[in-house]
């Protein structure tokens, strides 16, 4: 989501819940005002993490471990962990009348006037090889990266390009040891010696010898204060750790390590193009936090900056784990764990976790954490995985139906005072803040929803929670027994069956489908969006109510369907035109559980039409621009037509993902009967 409308930073201008009131005038209203203070950096009043078990504390030492674009400020910053020793590649734009410029971090999507333009290409899971390309002031370059026996090369090589200086850039290489990790730099005359924690690594480069005219060393007039190699930038230039090696050793290990990804990503077969964009966009968005030490892969390294570092954000991190078990189940664990071990005090997960554990203490997200957590036990079978995740999923469980229930129904909220709070949050306490808990940020669904004050609720039976929650329920209960959880299992099969009996309340039989219901008027609301097919994920449609919604709203062009899919709202809503955020655009969370819906039920056809759509949809700015966007216009399938939807959020790639579980992955059987 983008930075100006995720969780209770932004200010977009959808109606206030309560009394149609704008978030602009809401904002003029607190003109003047000043936020809390407090005197520590850091919340308070939480209570110390668990210690992580055996397990997982294996998951995150294999993790953490070699050389891997770690760092979140820069693309072009390969880190060796756990050393911290880092290796920081740059351009000096040069003029001879004026424009100087240095670009020394490197990120994929930013939209600022004359931003660098990153083109990514494969990154490893393991970062053995990296590719991409950049430009930036008349300049275009590529920079490749590869491992050689726990050694680094990097290979930056000049493309053709227009410039708009006579001048050559010039291209600086420097090293240094991140996050106050102890260790030393010290540029010799021919290489630069370092030193960690677990002994000397030398980096060497194929610059040509400093010129004699200069007067000591390299010459580069660079903002950069630690050792560094400077070269005019007119041809390849390598750098290489451990040993010197030759331009020509350097680009024949690229070589090698570029052909043993494309084997591995060709070992998929038909599915290999899929593998190939989740693979790379997970390699790219995945970091090594150091306050925590532990590797996560944020929605994007844009976004991890606004946060201070990193942000992790409720579902988007568990989607995170399903992209990655694609090809890394260390990963895929590590994104699960980490959500879920930044559990509140009051034993939910936050809608935000950022440094300095200040998270939303009053507020989560979408509950699709069991069912993240059971795919990825069914898929590798560990069962302490099920044991570190079930209490955490088990109180969040719980918390959902004490403090979201009204009338029997589940609705979307906030949870009033809370201690610890997030100071800085301004919608606390407000209908406006209850919408942030969908993540359906601006939907047109909650339009002017009336907000109970008493119970900090919108007043919305929601059809797209409640379904959610009931596929928790269900996922969670398999999970209780696997692990002999008997008590457990019946809690959570007693709920699901309860709110499944409300859910069938909100059927409408003239109209076909399952319909939000507003608890202050009573009345059903015809304003449909892909949550009103939730009940498929659920199972709580009969195989006739889900064929009556798919044939008449899901297959319906005027509705849903079309040569993109799904659109956020339905084409025929006055909102749909509007095209921002989630008033009408594409969604890959949204596609993604729909598609889970179909796999329920006995419609193969659809379910392939509907996976091979929201493929050709990704596959559009992929192939056109390395993008992967947080979301995609409806009407002409395009990402870069807003500011509002981050280039490179990993998210996207779900709308690949459901091709890859298409071509790889039965349907799963029907549960057995209760």
């Amino acid at each position: 989501m983008n930075l100006s409308s995720k969780a209770s930073f932004r200010a977009f201008p959808i109606l206030l819940l309560a009394g149609g009131i704008s978030f602009a005038a809401l904002a003029q209203s607190e003109a003047g005002s000043s936020f809390p203070t407090a005197s520590s950096r850091r919340a308070g009043n939480q209570p110390a993490l668990p210690p992580p078990s055996a397990n997982y504390r294996a998951v995150q030492q294999r993790l953490a471990q070699g050389w891997n674009t770690w760092d979140t400020n820069s693309v072009l910053t390969q880190v060796l962990l756990p050393e911290g020793l880092a290796i920081h590649v740059g351009l000096k734009h040069n003029g001879a009348l004026g424009g100087d410029a240095f670009l020394g971090d490197v990120l994929i999507g930013r939209l600022q006037p004359g931003a660098e333009q990153v083109v990514p290409g494969p990154h490893a899971w393991d970062g053995s090889y990296t590719d991409l390309r950049v430009t930036w002031k008349g300049h275009s370059w590529r920079i490749q990266s590869a491992h050689d026996a726990g050694d680094l090369v990097l290979l930056a090589t000049p493309l053709p390009s227009k410039p708009i200086s006579a001048l050559p850039p010039t291209l600086v290489v420097s090293v240094d040891f991140l996050w106050n990790r102890p260790g030393t730099a010290l540029r010799r005359a021919d290489f630069i010696e370092t030193r960690g924690a677990s002994g000397s690594v030398p980096v060497y480069c194929t610059c040509d010898p400093p010129s004699p005219h200069a007067e000591s060393g390299d010459y580069a007039d660079v903002p950069v204060a630690a050792p560094y190699f400077s070269v005019d930038f007119t041809a390849p230039a390598g750098i290489s750790t451990g040993r010197r090696r030759t331009l020509a050793e350097i680009e024949a290990i690229v070589d090698r390590q570029h052909q043993a990804y494309e084997q591995s990503v060709a070992s998929a077969g038909t599915a290999a193009p899929i593998l190939d964009a989740i693979e790379t966009t997970l390699g790219w968005d995945t970091i090594y936090e150091p306050n925590l030490r532990r590797v996560i892969s944020p929605v994007s390294r844009v976004w991890n900056l606004n946060f201070g570092g990193y942000v992790l954000f409720d579902w988007d991190t568990f989607f995170a784990a399903t992209l990655a078990s694609i090809g890394d189940r260390d990963l895929a664990y590590a994104n699960a764990m980490e959500i879920l071990r930044e559990e509140t005090p009051n034993g939910f997960v936050p809608n935000l976790a950022r440094p300095g554990g200040w998270k939303t203490f009053d507020h989560s997200e979408p509950p699709v954490g069991a069912i993240t957590v059971l795919g990825l036990y069914q898929q590798f079978h560990d069962r302490w995985f099920l044991q570190d995740t079930f209490e955490p999923l088990l109180s969040w469980n719980r918390w959902w139906d004490q403090h979201r229930q009204k009338q029997g129904y589940l609705a979307w909220g906030n949870d009033g005072p809370t201690d610890p709070t997030n100071l800085d949050d301004r919608f606390r306490e407000t209908g406006a803040g209850t919408i942030y808990e969908s993540g359906l940020d601006n939907s047109p669904m909650y339009d002017g929803a009336a907000y109970d004050q008493k119970l900090h609720l919108m007043e919305i039976a929601d059809v797209g929670l409640m379904s959610m929650y009931i596929a928790d329920c269900d996922a969670l209960a398999q999970i209780a027994d696997e692990l002999g959880r008997s008590a457990e299992a019946r809690e959570l099969r007693a709920r699901s069956d309860r709110y499944r009996a409300s859910l069938a309340m909100l059927w409408s039989e003239p109209d076909g489908i399952f319909l939000n219901k507003d608890l202050h008027t009573g009345q059903l609301s015809h304003r449909l969006s892909p949550t009103n097919f939730y009940p498929l994920m659920a199972r709580a449609a009969t195989p006739a109510q889900a064929q009556t919604m798919i044939q008449k709203h899901l297959l319906n062009g005027d509705e849903f369907w079309g040569q993109w899919v799904i659109p956020s709202i339905a084409r025929n809503d006055p909102a749909f035109h509007d095209q921002d955020y989630w008033r009408g655009r594409i969604w890959g969370p949204m596609n993604y559980l729909v598609y889970l819906g179909l796999r329920n039920y006995d419609d193969p056809e659809v379910r392939r039409d509907f996976a091979q759509k929201s493929y050709e949809l990704f596959l559009k700015e992929w192939k056109e621009n390395g993008h992967v966007h947080e979301n995609y216009n409806a009407m002409t399938g395009s990402g870069d037509d807003v500011k509002s939807s981050d280039r490179f959020y990993h998210w996207g790639a779900l709308l690949g993902y459901v091709e890859y579980m298409e071509q790889t992955q039965p349907p799963p059987a029907a549960p057995p009967a209760r």
